[in-house]
């Protein structure tokens, strides 16, 4: 990972996010007075598909607004770089070494054919958005005139798919609690655009020749379905006979919306029930399946499957005492990628405890819900425990308190990794090594 595309990808995020708080602070995006740091809060949601707010989208901001904020997430879902790659490939034949090299560390791509990829990236992604939006327009038209619905399906379709989290509706999906039809589209966006464009393409591509899919795509999958059934479980027992949450459901609706709850932990911001009601067990648990997160190279933030599955393994290999350097599927992972995944780890872990300690001490809220507010705008997630009303905890914080909430999202969104490279630099070059030191452990 070379220092400079990642500064130059940091950048161009930041570019994007103040000139879309700009165009938020404009007289004929918002309803009313809003303050420029909730502007630049909100353009940082967006962009960096978190979905945390500060003010109301539906109540607050103009149709214009909504549609400057739904670019933002379109922006920051795909990547500004493959919207670069795509422009420079109508005005130019072929892309220099940087424009690939920059664009595949964005996107996380296999390799270095990043315009053939690009194309296909943006044809899977609207494809998906659009059937997404058809079935939501239908579902909202029930209760909406027909403009409305088509309008509440586009933004709701691009927000999930993108693990956005942002609602045009006061209460999120609580309005839908029942309804399996919206829940289950809204899951299968989310699902989809958290697994990563590389595992998309290639399960398409794959269908027939289940041999010729990669380890990475089998842990993504496999991970994904294992932390979505283990998030319901763990949520059912711990939320079944609470009278602020499942109590006075059906045993159908709590299954029902403890999956849209174990979904959208690790991924989007959508909530079918208020989550301040939740006891404290699930908001901790909640915290360990948004720092897993998704795929790498998607929509999703956190650590990322593949990092986690990684570590376990290694773990596996190094208690069993194994002579065998730690595989899976038959192929050796590289001691590298143990380190990475470490390092992954490691720093974020040191990210989240030292952030949450300023806040909790700047801020004067519970330890718990402001844990459950850093992660969150960490690993872009958006769920929040709530000011009260409709918005998210980062309401109630002071300018300090959500700068700092910005700055984490932006982080996340960037990449722990690519973040962490941002914060320490590049170690110079040496062609030396020191002798082997004997610590005890």
């Amino acid at each position: 990972m070379t220092y400079k595309y990642v500064r130059t990808i940091f950048l161009g995020y930041v570019f994007i996010i103040f000139f879309g708080s700009i165009l938020l602070f404009m007289p004929f995006s918002h309803i009313g007075d809003l303050r420029f740091i909730d502007a630049l809060f909100t353009s940082t949601s967006a962009t960096c598909v978190t979905g945390l707010i500060v003010t109301s989208t539906s109540e607050n901001f103009t149709f214009i607004g909504e549609l400057i904020i739904l670019t933002l997430i379109q922006i920051g879902g795909i990547g500004y770089m493959s919207l670069v790659i795509i422009f420079f490939l109508f005005v130019k034949d072929s892309l220099s070494l940087d424009d690939k090299r920059a664009t595949k560390l964005s996107l996380d791509l296999p390799d270095l054919h990043v315009g053939a990829f690009t194309k296909k990236i943006l044809l899977v992604v609207f494809t998906i958005e659009i059937i997404g939006a058809i079935v939501l327009t239908f579902q909202f038209n029930e209760k909406y005139e027909l403009i409305d619905a088509i309008w509440y399906g586009i933004f709701h379709s691009i927000s999930a798919f993108n693990n956005a989290g942002f609602s045009l509706f006061t209460d999120s999906m609580i309005g839908y609690k029942d309804d399996t039809m919206v829940l289950f589209t809204l899951c299968f966006l989310i699902i989809l655009g958290g697994l990563g464009y590389f595992v998309i393409i290639e399960l398409h591509e794959n269908k027939k020749f289940a041999k010729r899919i990669t380890i990475h795509t089998r842990i993504v999958v496999i991970g994904t379905v294992v932390l979505i059934l283990f998030g319901m479980i763990v949520f059912l027992s711990i939320e079944w006979n609470n009278p602020k949450s499942f109590a006075d459901f059906s045993i159908y609706d709590k299954i029902l919306n403890s999956f849209f709850l174990s979904v959208n932990f690790r991924t989007a911001g959508f909530n079918s029930i208020d989550l301040s009601g939740l006891k404290d067990s699930s908001l901790f648990y909640s915290t360990l399946l948004m720092m897993t997160g998704a795929g790498q190279g998607g929509t999703a933030g956190g650590m990322k499957i593949t990092t986690i599955a990684v570590l376990i393994i290694m773990v596996f290999f190094v208690l069993k005492q194994s002579n065998q350097e730690p595989h899976v599927f038959k192929r050796t992972i590289d001691q590298k990628l143990i380190n990475k995944a470490a390092a992954i780890v490691m720093f974020s872990s040191a990210y989240v405890l030292f952030i949450t300690l300023l806040l909790v001490e700047t801020q004067d809220y519970p330890f718990i819900r402001i844990l459950f507010e850093v992660v969150s705008a960490f690993c872009t997630v958006g769920v929040s425990v709530g000011d009260g009303g409709i918005l998210s905890l980062s309401k109630l914080f002071d300018d300090f308190g959500k700068s700092v909430i910005i700055i984490s999202m932006v982080a996340g969104r960037l990449g722990v990794f690519a973040f962490g490279l941002l914060l320490v630099g590049k170690a110079k070059e040496v062609h030396f090594k020191y002798p082997k030191g004997r610590i005890i452990i």
